[in-house]
């Protein structure tokens, strides 16, 4: 494995290099961008279940343990203007991997290539930009924190982790017709496979409107055959993302997810589910912030959590910021179903409550 890795970034590296070597040879390695992002969390559940483990939770899944949750190490050289070549690489190691490792790239649970795609930006129009590897999906309103980006709330939502997939292996064609309007298309092996595991192949596409800096909204589809060896049962979702900047300090967003999947042991021979999340931010002072997040998610036919039931959640993280790359952050988080799901001690009640704390820190 280490010599699959160490060719991947090598490779990964020359590609870089080579699509930036100027008339003055510019150093390659002064061409790519490197950064890097490190989080730690410990996170304690009220009910002390007797497994040590909260229940349908994505990442933070243990309870009373102190957690090194990731290590990401970033490469990446864009691609600027039509006929430029770039890349991008994620390295990560912790506990996520175990996680978000996409079936058939490694098979260890402690380090995984998170990403990894070519990029060339096609001379056509604006400017149709090509990405070619393995790469996150566009689906959802939370993502997989890394340099680029941390969610607002420590925890990771029911629709994240249950209603749509973490990542792609395939290509995908990106154009933006206007500065208010970009759409894209992809074909991919599925879900969080990076082999293929049938014979059909996945589609998925996004279409994102940005009328002014303040407003975003994207309609997201995704549609495939996802079983494995099954090339006739299909799975569907659309996810609707929205954000609002309602002044400097006040932020909100949306979250939609529309699921159904092929299911002919059921009587309807279908499966759905529907998930909703709204998030509200304050910026209470530049070193401030406190983030809320309400939802629900409706697995009506029990095919995504393994249980026919309605969970809801109800999450308060305040942050501190102490510098612009070092991040403090508490999650108070509250959990209930429609089901006794949750164990309390060695029983099964209704809900579960979490504390969370969270550190951050870029490079």
């Amino acid at each position: 494995m280490k010599n699959i890795l160490f060719s991947s970034l090598l490779a990964l590296l020359i590609l870089g290099g080579a699509t930036q070597l100027s008339a003055q040879d510019t150093p390659w390695y002064q061409n790519v961008d490197m950064h890097g992002y490190v989080s730690s969390s410990f996170n304690y559940n009220m009910n002390k279940p007797h497994s040590g483990m909260n229940a349908f939770r994505i990442f933070d899944q243990t309870h009373n343990t102190f957690n090194f949750d990731v290590f990401q190490l970033r490469l990446q050289h864009d691609a600027e203007k039509a006929g430029d070549a770039g890349f991008r690489f994620d390295l990560i190691t912790g506990a996520l991997p175990q996680y978000t490792a996409s079936s058939g790239l490694f098979g260890g649970q402690n380090i995984d290539v998170l990403q990894a795609y070519a990029t060339y930006i096609v001379p056509l129009g604006d400017g149709l930009t090509i990405d070619a590897g393995k790469f996150l999906t566009h689906m959802g309103y939370e993502l997989i924190e890394g340099y680029d980006g941390y969610n607002d709330n420590m925890s990771r939502s029911f629709c994240f982790g249950y209603a749509i997939p973490f990542a792609h292996t395939g290509v995908r064609a990106s154009y933006g017709f206007s500065d208010m309007v970009s759409a894209m298309v992809m074909v991919a092996n599925g879900w969080d496979n990076a082999v293929e595991n049938n014979k059909n192949k996945t589609v998925g596409a996004q279409l994102a409107l940005t009328p002014n800096d303040d407003i975003f909204f994207a309609v997201n589809g995704i549609y495939g055959a996802e079983g494995d060896s099954d090339n006739s049962n299909n799975t569907s979702v659309i996810d609707i993302v929205g954000t609002w900047s309602i002044t400097d300090m006040i932020s909100l967003g949306v979250n939609v997810d529309l699921g159904s999947m092929d299911a002919p042991a059921l009587e309807d021979e279908s499966a759905s589910w529907t998930g909703f999340a709204g998030y509200l931010r304050f910026d209470l002072a530049d070193k401030f912030a406190i983030a809320l997040r309400g939802e629900q998610f409706d697995d009506a036919d029990g095919m995504r959590t393994g249980v026919k039931q309605k969970l809801t959640e109800f999450t308060i993280t305040p942050e501190y910021r102490p510098t612009d790359n070092f991040v403090f952050r508490m999650d108070f988080r509250m959990d209930s179903s429609d089901q006794n799901v949750f164990e309390d001690g060695e029983e099964m009640t209704d809900s579960q409550t979490t504390i969370g704390f969270n550190v951050i820190y870029l490079f």
